[in-house]
């Protein structure tokens, strides 16, 4: 397998990896079809965007939100069945299942330890000890700017841990069992080991004011941008889309079996945050997972990194024993 060159690397010389938007199949179907799946992406982001902006304040909160997010992932999951982007990726009750597990996880136990030692936390206490006064005028920016501002702030920063779980051995364990999935699904996002999941929600946007509209603002973004970074669906994305946005073209190439294809398209909202450093490939990719596709049960996605951070650690700083200790005395 050859590969191709996309700036100092070579893409898809050790699994197929399609380069380049020209080579990526699009939409077959008529004309109405193909309209909806032209602009579904950018409907919904701005239909979105007009609802939080112009809703009434007593149901513009949280659980509506919870309830908007839900809704969304029920359809797009009506989507993924009807018109699969890949049948290699169509969703079994087994996968649903494990899915749905890690779904749960993330609302209740996940969110709980967040409340203790998440970035929250961790942000209040730093302002407790120092006597910091929050950046005020942050509030007094448009509220479009706000919530755009926490957006990018918090893939801003996502986009540098996430790189650097793939570039720092401590950091790669619990975030290489992600990279165990073996198709895209739209709650694909929330299997992985716990403590990569709580790694890479960490943010510091905390450290700044903003309007609660604006937070609900910004979380209708990534809802409406991040949510199809693991779906099964083909879209035929406006060039400017996928320019600006992450993809699941952009996804799947980063979760390919190819090593190279990996190291690439680490924000999870504005892909041009990777246009920025070098580290995006246009692409899509139909195989994924690591060694060869080996799915990982449950149990093993949640010892992994700690198991197999055993082993190295054995392999790197273990003595072998005398001889005299390994031959029984006669």
């Amino acid at each position: 397998m050859v590969g191709v060159r996309v700036g100092n690397r070579v893409i898809g010389a050790q699994a197929p990896v399609t380069v380049g938007w020209e080579n990526i199949p699009k939409v077959e179907g008529g004309p109405l079809k193909q309209f909806i799946f032209t602009w579904f992406q950018p409907t919904i982001l701005f239909a979105l965007i007009a609802f939080w902006y112009y809703a009434p304040n007593s149901i513009a909160k949280a659980s509506t939100a919870i309830g908007i997010g839900i809704g969304f992932r029920v359809l797009l999951l009506g989507l993924e069945w009807l018109y699969p982007r890949h049948e290699s990726w169509r969703l079994t009750w087994k996968e649903l299942v494990t899915d749905l597990f890690y779904v749960g996880l993330g609302y209740t136990f996940l969110r709980m330890i967040d409340g203790y030692i998440g970035d929250g936390a961790m942000i209040e206490a730093v302002q407790h000890q120092f006597d910091w006064d929050k950046f005020k005028w942050f509030t007094g920016l448009p509220l479009l700017v706000q919530a755009f501002m926490i957006s990018f702030i918090f893939d801003f920063g996502q986009y540098w841990m996430h790189r650097g779980m793939h570039n720092w051995y401590p950091l790669w364990l619990p975030h290489s069992v992600h990279h165990y999935i073996t198709q895209l699904n739209i709650n694909k996002g929330a299997v992985g080991n716990p403590v990569e999941l709580f790694l890479i929600g960490l943010g510091i946007g905390g450290f700044f004011d903003f309007l609660p509209r604006a937070a609900l603002l910004a979380g209708a973004i990534g809802l409406s941008v991040g949510t199809y970074q693991h779906i099964n669906v083909r879209f035929n994305t406006p060039r400017w889309w996928r320019f600006v946005f992450n993809t699941t073209e952009h996804h799947s190439v980063h979760h390919s079996q190819d090593f190279e294809a990996t190291r690439s398209n680490y924000a999870g909202t504005y892909i041009f945050i990777d246009r920025m450093f070098g580290t995006c490939v246009d692409g899509e990719a139909e195989l994924l997972g690591m060694e060869g596709g080996r799915r990982m049960s449950i149990r093993e996605q949640m010892t992994y990194p700690f198991t197999e951070g055993w082993k190295t650690l054995k392999e790197r700083y273990g003595r072998s024993m005398p001889m005299s200790a390994t031959v029984p005395a006669e």
